[in-house]
């Protein structure tokens, strides 16, 4: 293959079934799972079957659009064409500024636990060679992306599997050498109940959990480089339940059975490390770090990945420099990388000299993205399936149940946690600062959409309008 002429399908199956079951697990389930513990108690349950149900919907969604229409792009090239340019231009570059902040909040949170193991070299150095390292993986081939991503996102599944088996054989008191005093699924009930802060706690549990689910569209975009991008995409979606189901609801409830949900280990610890720590395993701080790790590297090689790819869409369809669609021998969209890292890097040096000021706008402006991001789904599935069923029905091997109703109502459900994250005015990052900075930037990306599409509209007119002159031109001067 000659440089410059696409993307290649170097994702192999077994990659994308890992990327799939992995993708959905991201590093705040780890990280961020004790403050919902602390704000709704075990009712997070039923935070996280909420959000969890309504990303199963917008995966079904987006899987039934992708699987007629695989590509690199995904949403936004999706967008592009059931709402229009100014859609998938907005959403792209959205979503890809969402993805290079995100590099940096990995790059940080990967450094800060290997320079605790090796404090000779500075978090920052560490950051810097993390982010590196992961680049030069991407440059080298798809391939190489898919086959770290198959280990990393192995390590996790591995490890969450581990945890939950562990976990339930302390519960029902059957685990050998284990401390398991405080084990027992009473603890779901037995201090202050099962929603001891109220029930209006669960939908603030709902905002703090919302942002540990992005990273399951991903499969999606990969599956542009399979083998088989339609079989790719139907096997990611009808497993998003079960991946869900097992990874976010399975641990979070060994977690609340296997320790109080008010225990100060929780907070002071994390929530896994609390848990297995009340078993008596040993180094459990340490085993958790490296898993968090993992999941750090997994999301910083994914993100890298994804806003390379989402760039190089937008350059294919005249909405980013034409430099980023170009690719390598390999079929690797070497500038899209290099400008995507390029940020991240930029990112991470506002990281470590102004956190509390540009670097905090830029992650407060970012934060929204992802509920921006399903809401333009669910329209864009509205009038694609009109489309597809017009042109092409036999594409339609994926569908959307109940359509219309469960797109609308999962547009609602959006629409809602948007409007209720306006009422927390808690913090530097609190939900209103969130929304509002995001709307902002979306905003500024939303005018500059409408104005780029109406100066092509005009220049197309005018060049249709000299290219119907010319013959009557010619008529008269001979």
């Amino acid at each position: 293959m000659t440089p410059g002429s696409g993307l290649q399908a170097g994702l192999k199956n077994r990659h994308l079934t890992m990327i799939a079951i992995g993708g959905v697990i991201g590093a705040g389930l780890f990280v961020g799972s004790s403050s919902g513990i602390a704000t709704a108690g075990p009712g997070i349950l039923v935070s996280y079957a909420l959000v969890g149900t309504l990303v199963v919907l917008v995966m079904r969604m987006l899987g039934e659009m992708s699987a007629a229409n695989p590509t690199s792009g995904s949403f936004s090239a999706h967008a592009d064409r059931a709402l229009g340019r100014w859609a998938g231009f907005s959403i792209g570059w959205l979503y890809w500024f969402f993805w290079v902040v995100v590099l940096a909040v990995e790059a940080s949170a990967g450094a800060k636990i290997l320079e605790g193991w090796i404090p000779a070299v500075p978090q920052w150095g560490w950051a810097l060679i993390v982010m590196a390292v992961l680049t030069v993986t991407n440059l080298v081939s798809v391939g190489s992306y898919g086959e770290f991503e198959f280990w990393f996102a192995g390590i996790k599944v591995v490890a969450i599997g581990a945890f939950i088996a562990v976990g339930v054989l302390a519960i029902f008191g059957v685990l050998p050498g284990a401390h398991t005093d405080t084990a027992s699924f009473s603890n779901l009930t037995s201090h202050g109940g099962f929603l001891p802060n109220g029930p209006g706690a669960v939908l603030s549990g709902v905002l703090l959990v919302v942002f540990s689910f992005m990273g399951s569209e991903i499969a999606t975009l990969a599956a542009g480089e399979s083998e088989d991008p339609q079989r790719a995409v139907t096997k990611s979606t009808n497993s998003i339940i079960w991946r869900i189901a097992v990874f976010y609801l399975g641990s979070i409830l060994v977690v609340v059975s296997l320790l109080p949900w008010n225990s100060p280990a929780i907070q002071k610890d994390g929530s896994y490390v609390a848990a297995l720590e009340s078993l008596g395993i040993p180094h459990a701080g340490q085993i958790m770090n490296f898993i968090v790790l993992t999941s750090v590297l997994s999301c910083l090689n994914s993100g890298l990945y994804t806003a390379s790819r989402m760039a190089f869409s937008l350059g294919e369809r005249g909405d980013a420099p034409k430099a980023f669609a170009r690719t390598t021998a390999r079929g690797v969209p070497m500038t899209a990388i290099l400008s995507s890292v390029a940020f991240g890097f930029v990112a991470v040096f506002f990281n470590y000299r102004y956190p509390d000021s540009v670097f905090l706008f830029l992650l407060n402006s970012s934060g929204a993205v992802a509920l921006f991001v399903w809401l333009v789904i669910c329209f864009s599935q509205l009038r694609m399936r009109r489309i597809i069923q017009r042109e092409s029905p036999e594409k339609l091997v994926v569908r959307m149940w109940l359509y219309p109703y469960l797109t609308w109502a999962a547009a609602a459900l959006i629409v809602f946690v948007l409007g209720y994250m306006l009422t927390d005015t808690k913090g530097a990052s609190s939900g209103r600062t969130t929304v509002l900075l995001s709307l902002g930037v979306a905003a500024v990306v939303l005018v500059v959409a409408v104005v780029k599409q109406t100066v092509e509209s005009r220049r197309a007119r005018t060049t249709q309008a000299v290219e119907t002159d010319r013959p009557a031109e010619k008529v008269t001067t001979g």
